[in-house]
């Protein structure tokens, strides 16, 4: 099984490299987030055979979307969102007793308080989701650094959304016993595994980033993941799409 979680910060902007990636790796479930598109204005050419798929979107701003290959599980996904989504933020694939989720937090730039609200109501459905006997794969924007390890060291500012301490106790209680970071499980020590750069002063090239963007799993599929890879030099995102394998 391979997962894949990719921003692409505008499917139309991103519609050949998107193609490119999709039939390169071929993964079994891909998320996407910040779409800024409506379903009505998705391209045709991203619209992949062999899956089946939610679009979730609006137009020039957020959206998320989610693609199950056909034959990689039994019967057909049920497509749905938790009821406290906003801004087309979320979208949720059951396959069996497994929920697959795309999300795209919200930053906080713009309003603080929504991303506190969304984050809190994110983490008691993941705890009712697992209460209910059912595993999780959640990918996505998380748009937090779970810890310090998660900035470079030129960009830690402790008082900066994305790394404030309320932040961090979020993400941890959103984790909680039952869900795990796949690939700090993999890759524990790394220091300079970064998921987005700013656009700016060559900070992709010279990785200068963050992580914000993970794949999340129940513990029983996350003992059997076996590689997570981040593709920085894929793509003109500000993100790079992560790979996981199980």
């Amino acid at each position: 099984m391979k997962i894949a979680t990719w921003n692409v910060n505008g499917i139309r902007a991103r519609e050949a490299q998107f193609i490119e990636f999709a039939a390169k790796e071929t993964p079994d479930v891909i998320c996407l987030q910040e779409l800024k598109a409506a379903p009505e204005q998705i391209p045709a050419s991203v619209k992949l055979e062999g899956y089946e798929t939610y679009w979730h979107g609006r137009k020039g701003y957020s959206g998320v979307s989610l693609h199950l290959r056909k034959g990689s599980h039994a019967g057909e996904a049920v497509f749905a969102h938790p009821d406290f989504d906003m801004e087309s933020r979320i979208v949720t694939g059951a396959v069996g007793d497994t929920l697959f989720v795309s999300v795209y937090v919200p930053n906080g730039g713009k309003d603080y308080g929504a991303k506190i609200d969304f984050f809190t109501k994110l983490s008691a459905w993941v705890r009712e989701v697992h209460a209910s006997g059912r595993q999780l794969v959640l990918c996505g924007d998380i748009n937090i650094t779970r810890a310090e390890i998660d900035v470079h060291p030129k960009e830690r500012k402790p008082d900066v959304i994305g790394q404030r301490p309320e932040e961090r106790e979020l993400f941890a209680k959103l984790l909680g016993d039952e869900l795990v970071d796949v690939g700090r499980q993999l890759d524990p020590a790394n220091e300079m595994l970064f998921t987005w750069w700013a656009p700016w002063r060559q900070m992709r090239q010279r990785n200068i980033g963050w992580r914000i963007d993970y794949i999340l799993a129940s513990k029983p599929i996350a003992e059997r993941a076996t590689s997570c890879r981040v593709m920085p030099e894929f793509g003109t995102s500000d993100h790079a799409p992560v790979i996981v394998e199980y």
